[in-house]
């Protein structure tokens, strides 16, 4: 083997390998230090992409989560003031039964009439003073159907059969019942941009809802459905309309996306005694026949205050379950982060003291090679 002394492979050689197992150490000890593998895009481009688009849903679950939470003490806050309303309607309802009874005398109704309009009065007071985060919600809350037989043509219910509306995303605007004579036992509605039709067939009697029954109309790609007694007759809603309106709130971001399906829409329709949908504000218990017909109003504002405690009670169980996949959701996705940019400890642990034994031993075979260049001073003379 000759001996040279400008250059020294050996040397050169075992400086490479040292320089190469440095670099490897720093990164088991950064590794370490820091509890992430993934430190920079270099450590894994691929895996630091992945890692990022699922940090960011990560953070969008969590926050979706903390929403349903929220959204659901919201419903709680309208739902526990509609509790005391329900006690109210029926405490008005036991007054305009007593007054009208030949029983008492219409001194003794203008007193039963005095605690009548103050239980309106206060009826009012709390669906106007019930609120969460300085948003009312028994005024309206979310877009709702107009009340109005004149706007909302299809709830003459006298005639058409709709005893009831409810809606789920529903966009504000107006809704037509379109003729489609053509078939039997079909409804079609649309707002001039969604058009969906239905069959009844499997609810219908000879195109009629068979008495003392009720059926269901369920337009899901618009978000609207409606409850149909026994007046409903087939193609009796061809022309009439349904009028959506505009209100504050109602969409509850419950996913992490920008999407239909990861919205929550929710209603609650203005429950003032003396608004279109209770429309107690004009009735009387002052007179025995007044007293009488009052009895039927109370009742309705009842079935009305009901039914919306009952679609509140449905949303809260929504967002229940919502919560639930959600936090499922999140849980999968952090282990899935986790794998691709954690730190594998015992790995790192272990590359880490083959990284300080090869350094130690380079080291050593390093100085090594340094000597062996020295021999050449031993030929000179």
């Amino acid at each position: 083997m000759p001996l040279r002394i400008n250059n020294n492979a050996l040397a050169i050689n075992s400086q490479r390998h040292l320089r190469l197992t440095s670099v490897d150490v720093t990164r088991r000890i950064e590794r370490l230090a820091s509890g992430i593998r993934v430190n920079r895009a270099a450590d894994d481009a691929a895996g630091l992409s992945i890692s990022e688009g699922i940090r960011g849903l990560v953070s969008g679950l969590t926050q979706s989560i903390r929403n349903a939470e929220e959204a659901t003490n919201l419903v709680q806050t309208a739902e526990g003031s509609l509790n005391e309303v329900n006690g109210m309607l029926v405490r008005m309802r036991e007054l305009a039964v007593q007054s009208a009874s030949s029983t008492i005398t219409d001194t003794n109704r203008q007193s039963l009439h005095a605690e009548f309009g103050q239980l309106i009065n206060e009826i009012d007071r709390i669906a106007e003073a019930t609120s969460y985060n300085n948003t009312t919600l028994l005024t309206g809350f979310g877009n709702t159907v107009s009340q109005s037989t004149t706007a909302s043509t299809a709830l003459d219910s006298a005639t058409t059969g709709v005893t009831a509306t409810q809606i789920s995303g529903a966009a504000a605007g107006a809704y037509t019942f379109i003729d489609t004579s053509a078939a039997d036992n079909e409804v079609t509605l649309g707002n001039g941009t969604v058009t969906q039709t239905i069959s009844l067939s499997a609810v219908l009697d000879n195109g009629a809802v068979p008495t003392g029954t009720t059926a269901l109309a369920s337009f899901d790609r618009l978000g609207i459905q409606l409850t149909l007694d026994e007046t409903f007759q087939d193609g009796g809603l061809d022309g009439l309309t349904l009028l959506i309106e505009t209100g504050t709130g109602g969409d509850f971001q419950v996913g992490a996306k920008d999407s239909h399906s990861d919205r929550l829409t929710a209603s609650i329709d203005d429950l003032r005694a003396t608004g279109t949908l209770l429309n107690l504000g004009s009735i009387s218990i002052s007179t025995m026949p007044s007293a009488q017909d009052a009895i039927g109003s109370i009742d309705s504002a009842i079935t009305a205050v009901t039914s919306q405690r009952g679609s509140l009670g449905a949303i809260q169980n929504r967002l229940n379950f919502t919560a639930q996949v959600n936090e499922q959701a999140l849980e999968n996705n952090q282990a899935t982060e986790s794998s691709i940019r954690d730190t594998d400890v015992a790995e790192e642990v272990s590359q880490f003291t083959r990284g300080q034994i090869l350094s130690q031993s380079g080291l050593a075979i390093f100085a090594q090679a340094n000597i062996l260049s020295a021999r050449a001073i031993s030929l000179l003379p």
